[in-house]
């Protein structure tokens, strides 16, 4: 039992809390990071030579010089950053809306089977099916406008989570959950105090790749039907043989979905920073 307090304990005190920069650990990551850069130059150099040596046509593949100069432009006139607003506060909308729904729906079924086996079908009906071939379905009932939009990248994220949390729910190590009922643990600090926090990396989990589908699906929702949005500027841009610009909102896309991508790891290192301890205890 010493170790089953010392496992929570090294939970809430781990889970949050700003720990002792390791400056070995620091190094070693960022290293690992840069040590992909020289490749992203490389390849932006080929992306510079080869439409000025005529490899690549550079109407439609202009050198990237020019791709960062039209970026400079768009980012100076504010024409970029009113579309990535738009983009941002969709994909946010959908995906909190989408945790919100998830988080209690999966800790319900994962915790009662006659819950699950009530709902499984339908869930697993309607994670089956692609959000784009529903796009049709959402403009019809909430119009053109921003909610048809949030909607499709609500229900984009919604299922990772969802499955994610019934994941983490069952995989509660059982040894913990016998210990807490042999001391006459009560069902609401059973689950608060054990089930959640033990099951808390595998939903943070589940919120790193609902984050990166709802990116996905209102970029994509842009494309379809939008006037405004990084996805909606990218077609506009093609459409009008604009292709700097085209490219430029691609480069953009790049970075938020990096940048997301590396905040959703942070945080999942930062919740799981127990086991790291747990282990440590148990050695």
């Amino acid at each position: 039992m010493k170790k089953m307090g010392a496992y929570f304990c090294s939970w809430r005190a781990g889970a949050f809390r700003k720990t002792r920069l390791n400056p070995a650990a620091f190094l070693a990551r960022y290293r690992n990071f840069f040590s992909g850069v020289p490749l992203i130059f490389f390849f932006c150099l080929l992306w510079e030579i080869l439409p000025r040596i005529g490899v690549l046509n550079p109407i439609f593949f202009p050198p990237f010089s020019e791709v960062l100069l039209a970026l400079g432009a768009l980012i100076h006139s504010g024409t970029l950053l009113k579309h990535i607003g738009s983009s941002l506060f969709r994909a946010m909308a959908g995906f909190l809306l989408a945790v919100l729904a998830a988080g209690p729906l999966g800790f319900l079924m994962g915790y009662s089977r006659k819950f699950e086996r009530a709902a499984d079908l339908l869930v697993q009906t309607l994670r089956n099916v692609s959000q784009f071939a529903l796009l049709p379905v959402f403009i019809m009932l909430f119009g053109i406008g921003e909610i048809s939009k949030i909607g499709l990248t609500f229900y984009a994220s919604v299922w990772h989570m969802l499955i994610n949390t019934i994941s983490g729910v069952k995989n509660v190590d059982p040894m913990l959950i016998r210990a807490a009922v042999s001391m006459r643990t009560s069902k609401k600090d059973l689950f608060w105090k054990i089930i959640m926090p033990a099951s808390f990396p595998s939903v943070v989990a589940g919120m790193r790749l609902g984050g990166r589908s709802a990116m996905m699906a209102v970029i994509g929702a842009e494309m379809i039907a939008a006037k405004s949005g990084v996805g909606y500027f990218v077609q506009y841009s093609q459409l009008i043989y604009h292709f700097p610009d085209m490219y430029a909102g691609i480069i953009v896309l790049c970075f938020l979905g990096l940048v997301l991508n590396y905040f959703l790891v942070w945080i999942e290192r930062r919740a799981t920073s127990w086991k790291i301890q747990n282990e440590e205890i148990k050695n």
